[in-house]
């Protein structure tokens, strides 16, 4: 069949093949260990296995209900009331997803009208940015610096506009490692008070924070609440990041429109692996424990690597460890990561890619949520550059 380039006019013409896919397909050509894309190289639990084949035997394979089967609905409401003292309606003001970034997605595309701006924070999660821009709006971005990653909420307030519409956040935070203070939703509130805006909160390391600290949910926040939708992952949550299930809460207004997309692209998320995660997020002590697991992983990497010339960056949430390698080398970090993958035979993401400009602060993004063996056989390579 002929094929007419002329007549396709891309929507995102800027937009490439994703950074992780383009690093994990390296890895895998060069025989790397992936420390690149965010999955973790072990399994959940057997009994999570179990009651997925369980529902599956027992005929629940047709569809669930457009928002999500009751049971998983009714979890994610008992968890998120247990943790944040928030009780969301299971019928209005919850809703299953295909992963949190369909969620996020669904809410942009939801909320979001040309001409409207959207603020975000850089370096940003790489879905955000093609999302606003889908919908007609404009992407105002917001600078986190090296080495803390803080926001600058005066410089936050500047940027507020009558035509802002949206302020998306993530806490704990991908890329950075870092993790939003009560102050910081605070000021937030703070900004937002009195305006139209909503806030897109992506929070799906939201139990994977380290060193004691809280993670501070808009859902807790009850004036932030009454404004946001709240994403969350249970891929992240239970390590099963390739079932790509995920939920969002958030006030019944915000929720009604959120629905109005979410049932034309996606429809419905898949009904046996919903009864079986809403018996398994019963046993509150699956999530409560993470924070401790994960951290266990952060430390183990980070003594592992003692004695390399890299230099490790604070890492206070999330399974993420960022590492500045100025003392290494001085090539670009998109450079740099695929001499690592090729030659050193470690994969890892350039942090440049989650900037819209390209900045290039000579920092690296490597994923510590590996078994030990798989994180000791990298850190011995990454010593040795």
């Amino acid at each position: 069949m002929p094929y007419f380039p002329a007549a396709v006019r891309s929507r995102l013409p800027a937009v490439g093949t994703t950074i992780f896919t383009v690093m994990s397909r390296m890895a895998q050509e060069a025989g790397a260990i992936n420390l690149a894309q965010g999955f973790p190289d072990f399994n959940a639990e057997d009994v999570l296995f179990e009651r997925v084949a369980h529902w599956m035997r027992a005929g629940h394979n047709q569809y669930a209900p457009m928002a999500g089967v009751q049971s998983m609905r009714e979890a994610v409401a008992t968890k998120i009331e247990s943790l944040y003292g928030t009780r969301y309606d299971p019928e209005t003001e919850i809703t299953v997803t295909a992963g949190a970034t369909q969620a996020l997605f669904t809410a942009v595309a939801a909320l979001v009208h040309p001409g409207d701006e959207v603020i975000v924070f850089e370096p940003v999660y790489d879905s955000y940015a093609p999302s606003i821009e889908l919908q007609g709006g404009v992407v105002v971005r917001m600078q986190l610096g090296a080495p803390h990653y803080r926001p600058d909420w005066e410089a936050v307030a500047a940027a507020i506009t009558p035509r802002t519409r949206m302020i998306m956040i993530n806490s704990p935070h991908n890329p950075t490692a870092t993790v939003w203070s009560r102050a910081d939703l605070d000021r937030l509130a703070a900004l937002v008070r009195d305006t139209g805006i909503v806030i897109v909160s992506d929070e799906v390391y939201e139990h994977i924070v380290f060193d004691g600290l809280a993670h501070e949910s808009c859902a807790r926040h009850p004036e932030l609440a009454a404004r946001t939708l709240v994403v969350s992952s249970l891929g992240k949550t239970y390590h099963i990041t390739g079932w790509k299930v995920g939920y969002v809460v958030g006030p019944r207004e915000l929720m009604t429109e959120f629905r109005k997309v979410h049932q034309f692209n996606v429809f419905t998320v898949n009904t046996p692996v919903q009864l079986a995660l809403a018996e398994y997020m019963a046993d509150a002590s699956r999530h409560q424990g993470l924070a401790a697991f994960y951290q266990a992983k952060r430390d183990f990497f980070t003594a592992a690597m003692a004695g390399s010339r890299f230099e490790l960056l604070p890492s206070l949430g999330t399974y993420f460890q960022l590492a500045r390698y100025g003392a290494i080398s001085d090539e670009p970090d998109t450079v740099f990561v695929e001499t690592l993958t090729r030659e050193i035979g470690v994969a890892a993401i350039p942090v440049s890619a989650f900037f819209a400009d390209g900045r290039d602060e000579r920092v690296v993004r490597l994923c510590f949520a590996k078994n030990e063996a798989t994180l000791a056989a990298a850190c011995e390579r990454l010593r040795a550059v």
